[in-house]
């Protein structure tokens, strides 16, 4: 090996004058860049749905776990703890809100539609939503995007859909 050889990896430039140059490095970071930007908001929205998706199944099963612990008991419980759910963290790790409609025990608030009439007559049942923020009547923007279950379960889903 001559003094003063390098390796060609260790040269800025490749003996058959390839050599990555400013401009392809720059677009190279702008598709990155435009990638990025497309992909995470695509991603956030696969998430949201999941979430939601998610909330509506668990919303149904501590339905039917309050209809069970009815069957049993002959009466709604006043909390949820009381059907003993098996999960009562909704998907972004707030407890779901219960309030017995009948007797007005729960520390839930009664939920009413757009008409100011009750979505439900036996139990509410929901979750905050991404924002973890809801008001009594769901056409509230903080309530917009709470999973909710109305007509006695006869709808499951995002208040804004309701």
């Amino acid at each position: 090996m001559p003094a003063g050889y390098l390796p060609s990896a260790w040269r800025g430039r490749a003996e058959d004058g390839r050599a990555i140059t400013i401009v392809e490095l720059l677009i190279f970071g702008a598709i990155v860049v435009t990638l990025t930007g497309i992909g995470l908001p695509m991603y956030q929205k696969y998430r949201n749905n999941t979430n939601t998706a998610k909330a509506i199944v668990d919303i149904r099963t501590l339905e039917h776990e309050v209809y069970t612990y009815e069957g049993f008991n002959g009466k709604l419980p006043d909390l949820l703890q009381e059907a003993e759910p098996v999960n009562i963290l909704d998907p972004w790790k707030r407890p779901y809100q219960f309030l017995n409609t009948t007797t007005k025990k729960g520390p839930a608030k009664a939920r009413f539609d757009k008409l100011f009439k009750p979505l439900n007559t036996d139990f509410d049942l929901y979750s905050l939503g991404t924002d973890g923020q809801t008001e009594e009547n769901l056409d509230k923007k903080v309530s917009l995007d709470d999973i909710v279950r109305a007509l006695n379960g006869q709808f499951v889903g995002l208040a804004s859909e309701y």
